[in-house]
């Protein structure tokens, strides 16, 4: 399959490209059924002969070229409407009968006059002219109709309030939120991208947009995205601080699997300075080692890392409900366990050459002592609560 990406460096078209060569490439094998024999990369400087020729042997082509911001609207004709009909016409000049993805807007479903923009018109345009395109050739359109996209890449103080406040935030610029109850449709741009593969693979998720004034009776050229969000500008705003706040406070919020929150920290991360990439941490050092916390959790507990000289036992205490896993890994350990009030003592030797965990278990003195005469002990800890010094559920015994 030969591939076409209009609008190849805008945000989508990046991230489809560069996903597409995955897949062309074998890193991808989620989709076995795309076999990709070339991707045609087509930019605003294009000349008309490399069209002409990748329009004579393309066989399915993702039109995501076209303007959203400019500074008269009569651009948004020039820059919508005009690439369309030019890729149209040099198709049907080459009579390629190839498949065509178009990104639209949901600004193109106009449902009260106040509604109407030039961009939003543009696109209801472009969807006209696809439409009379599929009737007069016969071969299949896939027209989405995007809400707010999001994800790395996209540019900040654009078109994307997503972009701009993660940007904002990331480099502590100064940002306005007018409403913070603006509640906004959002798509991430790996969900997108999957649903782009569907539509590859001749599996797109088809819908009906009822009421459409001007172009009645075309339902099933509509495609959409089944998985978006819906989310308060105020709930973002709130996300995006508490990602700011995790190198001081080491909590990681929230984030379940495939949930927004997630696909946000994903995002925010993307629009970090480098410089913000690496930061301290607070190493609690006495003559024993050291102790340092790496990550707290909201309800999973949290991480540290303890080093612990040569011949240095630590622990010596026990919890009532706290428990630990224990992981070395580098040096070698003589862990030891005792059930509070017996005598008994079980007795584990690890080391970071084969690791294993160990659970710290509620009611058993522990202790962990380095048995290396040379080479410190460097130990992973994940406790399933966070400490808390007025609470510590930590009680000193001796094995």
């Amino acid at each position: 399959m030969k591939i076409m990406v209009t609008g190849s460096e805008g945000f989508i078209g990046k991230n489809l490209v560069a996903n597409l060569y995955n897949i062309k490439t074998g890193k991808n094998k989620t989709r076995p059924d795309i076999q990709i024999d070339e991707i045609y990369e087509v930019n605003r400087n294009i000349n008309s002969g490399e069209l002409n020729r990748y329009c004579a042997d393309v066989d399915f082509i993702f039109h995501l070229a076209g303007v959203n911001r400019v500074n008269y609207e009569s651009e948004y004709s020039e820059g919508n409407i005009g690439p369309l009909k030019n890729l149209l016409d040099c198709l049907e000049r080459q009579g390629n009968q190839c498949k065509i993805m178009f990104s639209s807007s949901i600004q193109a479903i106009l449902l009260a006059k106040h509604a109407k923009s030039a961009y939003g018109l543009s696109k209801r345009e472009c969807e006209r002219l696809l439409i009379e395109y599929h009737k007069r050739t016969g071969e299949e359109i896939f027209i989405y109709r995007f809400p707010n996209v999001f994800g790395k890449w996209c540019r900040p103080n654009y078109n994307s309030a997503v972009a701009t406040f993660c940007d904002a935030v990331a480099n502590d610029r100064d940002y306005v939120v007018n409403d913070p109850e603006t509640k906004m449709e959002l798509l991430y741009i790996d969900d997108l991208l999957e649903e782009m593969y569907d539509c590859l693979e001749g599996r797109p998720h088809y819908c009906n947009y009822m009421g459409m004034d001007l172009i009645p009776d075309t339902h099933s050229e509509f495609c959409f995205v089944p998985k978006t969000y819906h989310i308060k500008l105020g709930s973002i705003i709130d996300l995006l601080s508490a990602f700011k706040r995790q190198p001081r406070t080491l909590v990681i919020p929230n984030i379940p699997e495939d949930s927004f929150a997630k696909k946000m920290y994903s995002t925010y991360l993307s629009y970090l300075p480098p410089q913000d990439f690496k930061y301290a941490l607070k190493m609690n050092e006495n003559e024993a080692g050291s102790f340092t916390e790496l990550l707290r959790s909201v309800g999973d507990g949290q991480f540290s890392v303890n080093v612990s000289h040569p011949g240095v036992v630590k622990g010596q205490h026990w919890h009532n409900s706290k428990w630990e896993i224990f992981v070395v890994v580098s040096g070698k350990a003589k862990i030891q366990l005792r059930k509070y009030g017996d005598d008994k003592i079980y007795e584990f030797k690890v080391s970071g050459k084969k690791l294993e965990a160990l659970f710290m278990v509620p009611g058993y003195v522990h202790s962990l002592i380095n048995i290396s005469e040379d080479e410190d002990l460097v130990t992973i800890i994940w406790a399933n609560e966070h400490f808390n010094q007025e609470k510590p559920d930590t009680f000193r015994e001796y094995i």
